[in-house]
């Protein structure tokens, strides 16, 4: 029997991460139909993000990546791309967390709290973290 986890992205991203990293975002968040050119297909196999309409967490799956406001500058309004997603994913999924922090680490607004895990039915999450263009602590 396969164990399930909800699996948490919380992050801003900076405004000028490339598009191709938005676009793979896009794609694993159900929000274009194509993979994108140039993502490897080997290493992102389906869209790890879109949410299941039928899934059984409490309020179901969810998916967002807007740009948002983030303050001002002298130049004026400063802006930050917010993701945010919440799935079920059975266990031997959770190896795919690396191809999708991989992606977004390097793009990271400010560094701490990037998101989480847990077992369905644990009160216990594990949290990642990002720094410095990587992540951690991760704990598979």
């Amino acid at each position: 029997m396969s164990l399930h986890y909800e699996v948490v992205f919380a992050c801003h991203l900076r405004d000028d991460t490339p598009d191709a990293v938005l676009n793979a975002l896009r794609w694993h968040l159900g929000l274009i139909p194509e993979r994108p050119a140039g993502l490897d297909g080997e290493e992102h196999t389906y869209p790890l993000l879109s949410p299941d309409p039928d899934s059984r967490l409490p309020g179901g799956d969810f998916a967002s990546l807007r740009r948002q406001p983030w303050g001002f500058t002298a130049s004026g309004e400063r802006h930050v791309w917010g993701l945010f997603s919440r799935n079920l994913w059975l266990d031997d999924m959770m190896g795919d967390l690396v191809p999708i922090l991989d992606l977004l680490a390097p793009h990271v607004e400010e560094p701490g709290y990037g998101g989480h895990f847990r077992e369905e039915f644990d009160a216990e999450t594990t949290v990642f973290t990002f720094h410095a263009g990587t992540y951690g602590p991760l704990k598979l």
